[in-house]
């Protein structure tokens, strides 16, 4: 089975990159490793933690989200509601609070949602985040807990994947035939100009 060690990235799209900069390096704290670009084009990675980023697209067309309070329902073609941050604990959270307050940047009251502690707020493209601190003696990865009166069917089945519902790969990739292309990052892994 296929093992996950987390998000390696979500990638998001804003018109102004140095604004985004301000917002997620210099007052989220979130350090910017690395940066693709050339004319007409940029990317840029901003570290979550260890194993995770958080990635933006500059593109110059591209015009801010229609602000959407979290979770609330929407009609019509839609994909993302919001992404969620955890933090350690629950000092960084107020830290996160009080640094967003200060910033003059709307930010929600702390919420308890059981097995999390949460704030809410918009980055400066209107993408709504969430920050999370984990009430530790409630920890859902270890314990899962369905507390729908009305689980869908799939659901009643319970938290492991249940197999024979896809098809197994028949012919796996030989390992000589396994070829990597080169992609956009690739010149991140060379020396030269630009580079620090």
């Amino acid at each position: 089975m296929v093992k996950y060690s987390g998000i390696n990235h979500l990638a998001m799209a804003t018109r102004d990159m140095d604004t985004t900069i301000r917002f997620w390096r210099d007052l989220l704290g979130m350090r910017l490793v690395a940066g693709l670009g050339r004319p007409g084009y940029r990317h840029y990675f901003f570290e979550i933690s260890d194993h995770d980023l958080i990635a933006f697209f500059e593109w110059p067309d591209v015009d801010k989200a229609l602000e959407k309070d979290h979770g609330v329902p929407v009609k019509g073609p839609f994909v993302f509601d919001h992404v969620s941050f955890e933090v350690k604990t629950e000092r960084d959270l107020w830290e996160l609070k009080d640094k967003l307050e200060a910033a003059e940047t709307w930010v929600s009251e702390v919420l308890n949602h059981g097995f999390i502690h949460s704030i809410y707020t918009f980055d400066p493209n209107n993408i709504p985040i969430e920050f999370s601190a984990p009430v530790p003696s409630v920890d859902i990865r270890k314990r899962p807990r369905m507390r729908d009166k009305q689980r869908t069917p799939v659901a009643q089945e319970g938290p492991e994947p249940q197999p024979g519902h896809w098809p197994e790969p028949s012919s796996p990739t030989p390992h000589d035939e396994r070829q990597v292309y080169p992609g956009e990052g690739v010149i991140l892994t060379e020396d030269g100009e630009g580079g620090d």
